[in-house]
C-alpha cells in the first residue's frame, strides 16, 4: 500500500523514477511532473501532509523501541543552490527532531582518506527507527572523484558496484532507501548565485569555487548520468526532481517519503504492562 493524494495525477514513485532508458538531459527542470496544480496548490499540500509524515515517523520511532528494525535513508544530491537545504528544513525539518539523524559530507579528513571511500558512510547510517538524512553522500566520491580525477578511472568503476552492494546490506538489515537528485537548469543556478551575493545575509553561502564548479557543468551532468544509470536499483532506485520550481521540489520529495513510510507502515507497540492496574494505580495516587 503507497500513500496516496488527489493533489496528483501520477504517483512521484513512478513518473520520477529513473529506469531503463533515462536520460538526465531531457529532464525539464521548470516541469511539475504528476502534480495537478501550482504554486499555491504546492505549498498548499505541503502543509497538508505535515500531520500525516509527522504521524508516520514517530510509529516508527515508537516501534524501534519494542524491537522493530526499520529505518528510513533520504539522500540528496544536486548541483549547488538546487534546494537540498529547502528540503531539509520545509519536508524533513517538519518532523520530531528526535527521530532525525542528519549526515553532511564534505571534503574527506586525512583519517577518512585512509579509509575505503565507504568508512565514513558506514558510521552515518540511520539507527532503527530513525529517518536518516545524507545531504551529498557516498554519490560524491564517483561525482566530483570522476569529474575532479580525485581517483584512477579504474578505482571510479569499482565504486559503483561497491555502492550497489553497500545499499543492498542496508536493505536487507530494514533500511528503505529514497535518492534525489535534484536538477536545475544553469540558468537558475546563476540566479541564485547571484541572490546569494546581493544578500548580505547569504553571502556565507556563496564560495568562489561555485563559480568553478559552474565551469565544468556537462561533466557533473555526463557524471551524474552514469551514477544515476548504474546505481538506479528495485530495492534502491534514484528520484530525479526538477528542482527549478522549489515548491515543487519540496512536494514531491514530502510525497516520496511519505510513500516509503506507508508502504512500512510502522505500528505503536503494545504495551508491555497491564494498562488498567497502571490506571488503577495511577488515580488511586495521592499526589
Amino acid at each position: 500500500m503507497s500513500f496516496h493524494s488527489e493533489a496528483w495525477s501520477e504517483d512521484p514513485q513512478h513518473v520520477l523514477r529513473v529506469g531503463p532508458g533515462f536520460r538526465l538531459d531531457s529532464v525539464e527542470t521548470d516541469s511539475t511532473p504528476g502534480f495537478k496544480g501550482g504554486k499555491k496548490a504546492g505549498v498548499a499540500e505541503l502543509a497538508r501532509v505535515v500531520d500525516t509524515l509527522s504521524d508516520l515517523q514517530e510509529r516508527l520511532h515508537a516501534a524501534a523501541t519494542a524491537g522493530a528494525t526499520d529505518s528510513v535513508l533520504l539522500v540528496l544530491q544536486a548541483m549547488d543552490t538546487a534546494g537540498k537545504g529547502g528540503i531539509v528544513r520545509h519536508v524533513v525539518g517538519a518532523v520530531d527532531p528526535q527521530g532525525v539523524q542528519l549526515a553532511s559530507f564534505k571534503k574527506p579528513t586525512a583519517e577518512e582518506l585512509s579509509h575505503d571511500f565507504l568508512w565514513r558512510i558506514h558510521k552515518q547510517v540511520p539507527a532503527d527507527g530513525k529517518i536518516g538524512v545524507f545531504d551529498r553522500s557516498h554519490y560524491e566520491d564517483v561525482l566530483i572523484g570522476r569529474v575532479r580525477e580525485l581517483a584512477s578511472p579504474e578505482e571510479i568503476e569499482r565504486r559503483y558496484e561497491a555502492i550497489n552492494e553497500f545499499e543492498r546490506e542496508l536493505v536487507d538489515s530494514g533500511t528503505r532507501i529514497i535518492k534525489i537528485m535534484l536538477q536545475i537548469s544553469p540558468d537558475v543556478q546563476k540566479k541564485r548565485l547571484l541572490d546569494r551575493l546581493d544578500r548580505p545575509d547569504k553571502h556565507w553561502k556563496f564560495t568562489p569555487n561555485d563559480v568553478t564548479e559552474r565551469e565544468v557543468w556537462p561533466d557533473y551532468q555526463e557524471a551524474y548520468q552514469i551514477a544515476l544509470t548504474r546505481t538506479s536499483t528495485d530495492y534502491a532506485p534514484w528520484y530525479v526532481v526538477p528542482g527549478d520550481n522549489k515548491w515543487y521540489a519540496r512536494v514531491a520529495v514530502q510525497h516520496l517519503l511519505v510513500d516509503v513510510l506507508t508502504e512500512i507502515d510502522p505500528q505503536w507497540p503494545a504495551a508491555t504492562y497491564d494498562v488498567e492496574e497502571a490506571r488503577a494505580a495511577l488515580l488511586a495516587s495521592k499526589v
